[in-house]
């Protein structure tokens, strides 16, 4: 699942290539949207909110989408086509006057709303670590209350919660864990430091948008990750071999790696 440095690096490639565009045709391909109609408005801008990403018109309409684990967004040249075995997964072209194609691909969710109407899509997500959506109240203070009101929930979930901190996926969240020798499985409450980890996952996620798009966490070409994908393998600080439990196995649904040594 695309996670929130990597949707905001997708809202500012689609902003700077096509902010100021003027649509002259486009095709929504969703049964409750395949009337929408956003010929002769021009994009004002993307913006990513955690997850999410947000595609404003200058007639007041917003599409939004969520990328998951298969949805894409891409800019098409003039007289370029999508490939026959992906157009069958096309959900929405925006057909530029200039005779570009901006095309959403697999997209799990797709919404057309009106802008003032966005809360009712994104408003139930938890503060942005990389963005200032808070009214001026510091996102991370936010959030660490939030997190830390979990309480017995463990503190792998809680930091997956997108009502709690949006934008972290399962990778950041288990690496952050993994760095600042935390056992996923401590119950949220009981955790100190949790506005240190948040702080730090602000400056990685703002990092991984600037200059590190592979999402690399240890600073080295291989391994890419401490924990992350890399069960039975030994750890890179201790040399214990890494645990891992399927998905099924947790209660929040997601496949967790963690060093028994250095999280005990």
């Amino acid at each position: 699942m695309a996670e929130g440095d990597s949707v905001a690096r997708i809202a500012a490639r689609l902003d700077t290539a096509t902010a100021g565009a003027l649509i002259s045709r486009s095709d929504v391909r969703h049964p409750r949207f395949a009337t929408v109609d956003l010929a002769g408005q021009r994009v004002v801008e993307w913006r990513a909110r955690g997850k999410h990403l947000l595609a404003r018109t200058d007639a007041g309409l917003t599409v939004h989408s969520h990328l998951r684990m298969t949805g894409s967004w891409s800019v098409l040249r003039p007289g370029k086509r999508l490939p026959a075995r992906v157009m069958a997964d096309l959900r929405i072209a925006l057909h530029l006057h200039d005779g570009r194609t901006i095309a959403g691909v697999a997209l799990p969710v797709l919404t057309v709303l009106r802008t003032s109407d966005e809360q009712a899509v994104v408003g139930h997500l938890g503060p942005d670590l990389l963005g200032t959506d808070t009214g001026g109240v510091d996102s991370i203070a936010v959030a660490t209350t939030r997190v830390a009101a979990a309480g017995d929930e463990v503190i792998v979930a809680a930091l997956l919660d997108q009502r709690r901190v949006a934008g972290l996926g399962n990778m950041w969240a288990q690496e952050l864990l993994f760095l600042h020798r935390v056992s996923p499985w401590r119950a949220a409450g009981s955790v100190d430091g949790i506005e240190v980890l948040l702080t730090d996952a602000r400056q990685r996620l703002r990092h991984a948008v600037r200059a590190n798009p592979a999402q690399n966490t240890t600073g080295v070409p291989r391994p890419r990750h401490w924990v992350y994908g890399r069960a039975r393998r030994p750890c890179l600080r201790c040399g214990t071999p890494i645990a891992f439990r399927p998905a099924e196995r947790t209660s929040h649904g997601r496949e967790t790696w963690w060093c028994p040594a250095c999280q005990a």
